[in-house]
């Protein structure tokens, strides 16, 4: 009997428990997370959750029904302090010691906090769990004044959700671009524009130096060049840090996250790892990498199960990413590794076009704005890596299945 403790009760550990179950696993299965909810989905709360669309039902991955029914024990708001590799148990900040046969680690990751005078204020807040996101749709509404500290997808999206519900935007970006990390300059130029358009004040190639408060309670951001910003409340989103913690102190192999083979595995053959507290290998791209995002911790849950239930490993996937803002949909395939050229296929003042990022005539990856067809044609081409005719490919009237070469 095969005892499988998945430790991390997010989108990960929840799809890896199912799995198993749906692959034919018989033994015990138990999730232990340290949140008080079911096993939820995250990326609606920056987005429908916000702005009051969806409720706790609606975020639920699966009812809690469905985890009685097939006897998987879920342990909510419960915390894991250690494991002991040796005698293959975990031990809860309670005390107690738990027992596997298998582990699987699906602790995901943290949001980064700003190491700045001000940072504990009330109102400072960062948008990763489902607390989170309440305690900042609690704070907005018309006339409210929202300062987002950096200008990724989850500070853009929670700027689109927060001027759905009539609040003041100001984002702060340190990069002179918004997206810089994450998307190439075209795709961040037409957000830029867009949000500009709804309301949003952008301030670039700017740092927060401090916040300041009264009562307890943020009021303000000083600017490193000495602009301040009177705010009600600020979203910090810089980034996320793996919880690689308990990994790293039970002896795990880690780098900027847990090292995992393409199967989900450590360097300890009883733990798995999976989700955004990995480093994963790619190879498409022939190199390890951290990804953050839903299809690559699905993609992991499915190594895990697989490996675990002795079915066959998945096909390596494309990753794949997705971002909602206001009538916008971003998705995006592959990843924009020794890239030489750019095509930008369709007009971006249309709100429908695609920007294709190529080594030679080889696909590395495509941003599309409400263009399905460019996503789900370009991931196919990533994933066969077929060389393309650029002439066709820059053409919106040639078919997608048309422009390999």
């Amino acid at each position: 009997m095969n005892r499988i403790l998945i430790v991390g009760a997010g989108h990960a550990g929840g799809s890896a428990a199912a799995l198993l179950h749906q692959y034919g696993h018989t033994g015990p299965i138990t999730l232990i997370g340290d949140e008080p909810y079911w096993p939820y989905q995250r990326p609606p709360l920056s987005k429908a959750w916000l702005k009051g669309e969806a409720g706790e039902d609606e975020l639920q991955l699966r009812p809690p029904s469905f985890y009685e029914e097939r006897e998987i024990a879920v342990r909510r708001s419960a915390s894991i302090v250690a494991i002991d590799r040796e005698a293959k148990t975990v031990r809860l900040a309670s005390g107690e010691q738990v027992p596997y046969d298998s582990l699987i680690l699906a602790t995901g990751a943290r949001a980064r906090l700003l190491p700045i005078p001000g940072a504990t204020l009330g109102g400072v807040l960062a948008l990763r769990t489902a607390a989170d996101a309440e305690a900042l749709k609690a704070r907005l509404g018309p006339g409210r004044r929202l300062l987002v500290v950096g200008g990724g997808y989850i500070g853009l999206e929670a700027a689109a959700s927060a001027r759905a519900l009539g609040a003041q935007v100001t984002v702060v970006e340190r990069e002179p671009r918004l997206l810089a990390r994450v998307a190439g300059e075209a795709l961040s130029g037409f957000f830029h524009a867009y949000h500009v358009q709804r309301g949003v004040r952008f301030v670039l190639g700017a740092s927060v130096a401090a916040l300041e408060g009264e009562d307890g309670q943020v009021r303000a951001a000083l600017l490193d060049h000495g602009e301040r910003l009177p705010c009600d409340v600020a979203l910090i989103g810089v980034g996320a840090i793996p919880n690689q913690e308990l990994a790293q102190a039970a002896g795990l192999p880690c780098q900027d996250g847990v090292i995992v083979d393409g199967h989900a595995r450590t360097a300890d053959p009883a733990i798995y790892a999976i989700g955004d507290v990995t480093r994963r290998p790619l190879p498409l791209y022939g190199r390890d990498f951290r990804l953050e995002s839903v299809p690559s911790a699905l993609e992991q849950a499915k190594q895990a199960a697989a490996s675990l239930t002795r079915r066959p490993p998945p096909a390596p996937e494309v990753p794949w990413f997705w971002s909602d803002q206001y009538d916008l949909k971003l998705q995006i395939a592959g990843l924009p590794f020794d890239v030489d050229r750019l095509v930008v296929r369709g007009d971006p003042s249309s709100i429908r076009f695609a920007v294709f990022h190529l080594n030679g005539q080889v696909i590395q990856a495509v941003e599309a704005v409400n263009a399905p067809a460019e996503f789900m044609g370009g991931r196919l081409l990533i994933g066969a890596r077929k060389p393309v005719m650029i002439e066709k490919l820059a053409d919106p009237t040639v078919s997608m299945k048309e422009v390999a070469a």
